[in-house]
């Protein structure tokens, strides 16, 4: 388990701005995705009725992802797009009919400012946190293939070591649904790593989520993707941050189209 301090390193209270667009060469032919990037909640929404000690945990952000998007997208010169509001908010990586949208109960944490949330209280969130982000990825789509290269969609997260009592063995997971065109060859590089990984193929769970990120924004366009899962204790801080930013440089760049 992280401690809050390690785990609030990357966890950066944003202006009220939903979402961080990171520039770069949309020619290369890949969009980075960070869906659960911050624990931010707007003044106004009052944390939710959440106590400030569960906004260092997964239930509020993926620990170390955003870090690990922003430096990967500067070490290839590629475009990003990350989320500034907490996943308790509304959870932009799951379809607006998904129960989970918007989490009345996380991880055993109760959110008081989602248990009595109606139909415009929803309709409000997608408005105000998820339409921004979901106009913001196709945006970004549409400058790639502006520029000739309908990009490979890669979302980052992370997970944690234990679910409830069960230790996850596994340092890095590679999740995909029927397309691996772009999961395969991670696959493959990680597994072949010399540090040897212990690599999860569809694992900690499954890469089929009806309406989330990759779904609406990758398959619905036939587009290579995969979403990638660290194990968060190994990126709750900047040098594991910057270690695995290199390893996935490292292995993304042969399949560019214009390599940095």
């Amino acid at each position: 388990m992280l401690s809050p301090d390690l785990a609030s390193r990357d966890a950066e209270l944003r202006p009220e701005q939903p979402v961080e667009q990171i520039d770069g060469d949309p020619a290369r032919g890949l969009l980075l995705v960070c869906e659960h990037a911050s624990n931010h909640v707007p003044d106004d929404l009052a944390r939710l009725g959440v106590p400030e000690r569960e906004f260092s945990r997964h239930i509020a952000y993926d620990i170390g992802a955003a870090a690990v998007t922003r430096r990967l997208a500067a070490e290839l010169g590629v475009p990003a797009v990350l989320t500034q509001f907490s996943r308790l908010i509304i959870d932009p990586n799951r379809g607006r009919r998904d129960p989970t949208l918007v989490m009345r109960l996380s991880d055993g944490a109760i959110v008081p400012g989602n248990a009595r949330i109606d139909a415009a209280g929803i309709a409000e969130r997608i408005r105000r946190f998820y339409v921004p982000f979901d106009r913001a990825v196709d945006a970004a789509v549409a400058r790639a293939e502006a520029a000739g290269a309908p990009p490979m969609i890669l979302t980052m997260h992370s997970f944690t070591p234990f679910w409830r009592t069960v230790a996850r063995p596994w340092q890095v997971g590679v999740l995909y649904d029927r397309d691996a065109r772009m999961a395969r060859p991670i696959l493959d590089a990680l597994q072949a790593d010399p540090a040897g990984l212990c690599v999860g193929d569809n694992q900690p769970y499954g890469g089929g989520l009806p309406g989330d990120t990759i779904d609406r924004h990758a398959t619905a366009r036939g587009l290579p993707n995969a979403l990638i899962e660290i194990r968060q204790d190994l990126i709750g801080g900047p040098e594991g941050q910057e270690e695995w930013a290199q390893r996935f440089a490292v292995l993304l760049r042969p399949m560019l189209n214009r390599p940095a």
